[in-house]
């Protein structure tokens, strides 16, 4: 039996590649965005691990410090410290801003640690650690900064002596780790005059400026122009003890919000980026939608295209199962083509999308098998089309 398909194929060899090529970058599309998400998810996962801790101690009723805003005293860890189970804990800080280098602005998220303590830079690829306790700066490798460079942060310029990778923020902001004083000097600082200005008032205030207490401005002004509050408390348990029984005691005792990993990865990847998630969802969908019409389309551009080849074969006592397996030899060809172009193109394209993609081999398979689903339903109309054709067709009859 002469493969009808595969000839109309050579045939039309160019208008068959060239809308399996626009099926493959729909495809590819698909591949992207369905990565898009899972390199979400990872940044959220990466910001866990890298911290290195088991349970985040947080301001109570908030969903802090990744989520939501979390202010806690930075001496709030020392009764942390003395709860069984607890083996170390550090004070962090974070402030998501724009640095300067060398004449440009970076977003990065400043992350403001304790030496030798939770919440310290991980898995350094070039440099050394933060050794001093002002102006040195790790940062990750996607910022773009090198060892030796010099930032701007607010007022002060910070010497990067070591850089990471895959420390990125829930938004997939590059972090940079200073100390936890320049990061607590950083959130609150504020510009010279605006310092002027305040000392102004509490000078001009008589009930701050007690003239028979010479020292009380003095100390009013320090404590006014310091800051002594942290984001939150980073706590590692001892070997062989249940986080979560750590977490509940902490809840109980000190009035203080404490989530361990397993909660922290509830609320970056079911709250902080749901709705990411719920857009990135319905784009597929449509993406799935056009897909389908396209194939469809072409499908049954073919199909019509060969009406009277069809009508002939049916003259000549070819069976119908032998024209639905042409149409669909057709239809899937144009998936399996689609595919392999699609997956090309997202494996190149996707490095250089300025948000981590993460393309898994399992996204890929479910890919493949909807566009083989896609392509067998859009070719119904085709088949339902070529089988009312009548054999009085080949010969000019209607």
């Amino acid at each position: 039996m002469i493969n009808l398909a595969y000839r109309d194929i050579a045939n039309g060899f160019g208008r068959y590649l060239l809308t399996s090529f626009g099926l493959g970058l729909l495809i590819g599309a698909t591949l992207t965005m369905a990565g898009v998400y899972r390199g979400m998810v990872d940044d959220a996962k990466a910001l866990i691990n890298g911290s290195a801790a088991d349970i985040w101690v947080v301001q109570r009723y908030t969903l802090g410090p990744y989520a939501e805003s979390s202010t806690l005293h930075d001496d709030a860890w020392r009764s942390i410290a003395g709860l069984p189970g607890v083996a170390e804990v550090g004070n962090v800080a974070y402030l998501t801003m724009q640095v300067k280098h060398k004449d440009k602005d970076v977003r990065v998220m400043i992350a403001g640690f304790e030496s030798g303590k939770p919440g310290e830079p991980m898995r350094l690829v070039a440099g050394r650690p933060v050794t001093r306790s002002h102006y040195e700066a790790v940062a990750d490798v996607k910022t773009g900064f090198q060892v030796g460079d010099r930032v701007r942060i607010r007022r002060h310029e910070y010497i990067v002596v070591g850089l990471t990778s895959r420390m990125v923020s829930s938004g997939g902001d590059p972090m940079l780790f200073i100390s936890l004083k320049d990061a607590q000097e950083v959130q609150f600082l504020k510009d010279n005059d605006a310092i002027v200005g305040d000392r102004e008032r509490l000078a001009a205030n008589p009930q701050l400026n007690r003239p028979g207490i010479p020292g009380l401005l003095g100390a009013l002004e320090a404590d006014r122009f310091s800051n002594h509050n942290v984001n939150a408390v980073l706590v590692r348990v001892a070997p062989g003890t249940d986080a979560r029984l750590v977490a509940d005691s902490i809840l109980r005792w000190k009035r203080l919000q404490a989530y361990t990993r397993a909660d922290m990865e509830q609320i970056l990847v079911a709250k902080l980026i749901a709705t990411s998630a719920k857009q990135i969802g319905l784009f597929l969908v449509i993406l799935t939608v056009v897909s389908t019409a396209i194939v469809a389309l072409t499908v049954y551009t073919m199909t019509m295209s060969k009406i009277k080849e069809i009508a002939v074969l049916k003259l000549i006592g070819a069976k119908n199962r032998v024209i639905v397996s042409m149409i669909l030899q057709q239809a899937l060809g144009l998936g399996v083509i689609g595919f392999v172009i699609g997956k090309t193109v997202a494996t190149f394209w996707a490095p250089i999308f300025p948000k981590y993609v993460l393309l898994e081999m399992g996204d890929a398979g479910r890919a493949f098998a909807i566009t083989m689903v896609i392509c067998t339903l859009a070719s119904i109309l085709a088949i339902r089309a070529a089988l009312k054709v009548s054999p009085a067709t080949a010969i000019g009859g209607g």
